[in-house]
């Protein structure tokens, strides 16, 4: 007989907590820790992987999916988000005379663009918001699935538009990546030192940020 749907439910969310506390965890960890039989816990767990709330690495660790991050994003709320980041935003775009842009996970394989502080130079960027625009090669797409290295930003030029350079890094809430801040800079502005500087204070901002939002501070200069 078929387990009660409350009870599968119950199961379930109790699997997608202990995954979601976690970086990484194994089959035997989460069934373990959720008082399932590994097999009741594979099921379950395949289903949230089915639907996007969990992904399984190439180890074959579970980890908090694409869902999750989005859903928590929305829990916040644009508004809420963008209240939050403004201040962070202002400084930045203060420090770099760079409009500064924030952007969460779209539908599908999609940024979106849902706030802008412009910076202070009289050509400065400033067409994005509402937009959707292709994850892949954009510079906010990279952040958003935490696609960066050392020193913690990426730097695409020429993604989304011709001679413009975008500088982007992750925010974070708890351990996952709920946002990206993005410095967009006419590519003629730049060099290889402001890149370099203009990165180290997005990183500083968005760890600010981040620690807003419940994630983890990091020591900046």
């Amino acid at each position: 007989m078929a387990e009660p749907s409350t009870r599968t439910i119950e199961r379930a969310l109790a699997l997608l907590e202990i995954v979601c506390a976690s970086d990484g965890v194994t089959l035997t960890d989460a069934a373990r820790q959720a008082g399932l039989a590994p097999s009741t816990a594979l099921r379950l767990l395949r289903t949230l992987e089915h639907t996007g709330f969990v992904a399984r690495s190439a180890a074959g660790q579970f980890r908090a999916g694409v869902r999750v991050v989005q859903l928590g994003a929305r829990v916040l709320g644009d508004d809420a988000l963008v209240a939050t980041s403004r201040e962070p935003m202002r400084d930045l775009a203060r420090a770099t005379g760079e409009s500064v842009y924030l952007s969460v996970e779209g539908p599908g394989d999609e940024v979106v663009y849902i706030a802008i502080v412009e910076g202070t130079h009289s050509v400065r960027h400033a067409s994005w918001v509402g937009r959707s625009l292709p994850a892949r090669g954009s510079a906010a797409g990279q952040a958003l699935h935490d696609e960066v290295r050392a020193p913690g930003y990426v730097v695409v030029e020429r993604g989304v538009e011709p001679d413009v350079t975008a500088i982007a890094a992750p925010v974070r809430a708890g351990t996952s990546v709920v946002a990206a801040l993005s410095l967009v800079v006419p590519s003629y502005r730049l060099d290889a030192d402001q890149v370099r500087e203009h990165g180290r204070r997005l990183v500083a901002a968005c760890e600010d940020l981040s620690a807003l939002l419940g994630g983890v501070a990091r020591t900046h200069p």
